[in-house]
């Protein structure tokens, strides 16, 4: 099987140019690149655009190079621009098929071979100077075309349950706006307090590796194991939390993790029954008083505050990195509904969440088999 520098499989699209007025409707960041999947569900950016951005063309994938952890690839849906944080490949035809390069970009073969070169501790970035140099062994190209066959109809009935995922969020923020209105202008005119008022919050202990001794080694929540309402355990580190840490960085059940950084405000709920599992700097703990506000409440306040406009109102201009430091947490200020609405809200997301969590699975499960197809192409 022939090796190829990713320099002769896929070409770098460089082309930039500063923002125009109509260009932030067709905008995509990589806020609007979802981990593990191949298509671009949602665009466009509420604030100005500052700074030059990448010109993409419909078709060409767009690859998130920061945080390149969370896995992100997709296929531009439209021409437009891309963020100046991701990079834009386009694949020499003469080495790879064009309907098999988005399956290849997305594989754990390219992907775990560019988070090994990501540089930089807070937001690991993938520089084009070192990724082009990267070898890869490639079927030919028939093989390639037989196997992008197969994954496309897998990838199709993937991405049939992953409407219906999406359908039912939509029933959730529906339920959400209808109880407490829309939360960015609180048109209903809840009372508002600081997030300190009604939570409890503490940043997580910062990884010194000089100071781990393995005495106390445990593992422990970084930035990339909290997605939207979920923990991705697929990679869970270690470090030293001593008998002081082990009460200072607790977490208990309903405990709301926020990601400090990289996708401001991602969170997730602590439900998992993980023993002397704590928490890293990159991450805010939340401990709602549940007698003022509950924990899946505050988590959909801070999904409509990232989709609106990723915390930048709060945080600043993310053309440096965006990170929510411990003091702004406190200080935000959140809608605040009487107890029993929030009870109502919650009856009607947990119905819907059983739901999802089967549709999850069958995406899990689809998501194995594409694995294992393509990785056969590699391991021949």
């Amino acid at each position: 099987m022939p090796k190829y520098k990713f320099s002769e499989i896929a070409f770098n699209i460089t082309d930039k140019k500063m923002p125009e007025p109509g260009d932030e409707e067709l905008y995509i960041g990589l806020e609007h690149l979802d981990s593990g999947s191949l298509r671009v569900t949602r665009w466009g950016s509420e604030v100005e655009l500052v700074g030059q951005k990448l010109v993409m063309q419909k078709g060409d994938i767009l690859f998130g190079r920061r945080n390149t952890y969370l896995r992100r690839a997709a296929i531009a849906p439209h021409d437009g621009i891309f963020s100046a944080h991701g990079m834009i490949f386009r694949p020499n035809t003469n080495v790879i098929d064009p309907d098999y390069f988005p399956f290849f970009i997305s594989s754990d073969y390219f992907m775990d071979a560019a988070i090994r070169i990501s540089v930089g501790s807070l937001s690991p970035t993938v520089n084009w100077k070192t990724l082009k140099e990267l070898e890869f062994y490639l079927p030919d190209l028939n093989q390639q075309r037989h196997t992008a066959e197969l994954l496309s109809a897998a990838n199709e009935t993937k991405e049939a349950y992953q409407d219906l995922l999406l359908k039912t969020d939509e029933l959730v923020k529906s339920q959400f706006i209808e109880l407490f209105g829309d939360p960015i202008t609180n048109s209903k005119s809840l009372p508002m307090k600081a997030l300190s008022e009604v939570a409890s919050s503490r940043l997580g202990k910062m990884l010194d590796a000089k100071k781990q001794t393995g005495k106390y080694r445990y593992p422990y929540l970084a930035n990339f194991n909290v997605q939207w309402f979920h923990f991705d355990f697929s990679t869970l580190n270690q470090m030293d939390f001593n008998e002081d840490d082990q009460v200072e960085f607790s977490l208990e059940n309903g405990d709301l993790m926020v990601c400090e950084g990289g996708e401001v405000g991602r969170c997730a709920i602590w439900r998992e029954e993980i023993e002397h599992c704590f928490f890293q700097k990159a991450v805010h703990r939340v401990r709602c008083d549940t007698t003022q506000i509950l924990p899946e409440y505050l988590a959909w306040w801070f999904k409509f505050h990232s989709s609106y406009n990723g915390f930048e109102d709060i945080i600043g201009s993310k053309s440096t990195i965006a990170h929510l430091p411990g003091v702004k947490l406190k200080a935000l200020q959140i809608p605040v509904p009487n107890i029993e609405t929030q009870q109502v809200f919650v009856s009607f997301f947990e119905q819907l969440d059983k739901s999802k969590f089967e549709l999850k699975q069958a995406i899990a499960n689809i998501s194995e088999l594409m694995k294992s197809l393509i990785q056969q192409d590699f391991t021949n």
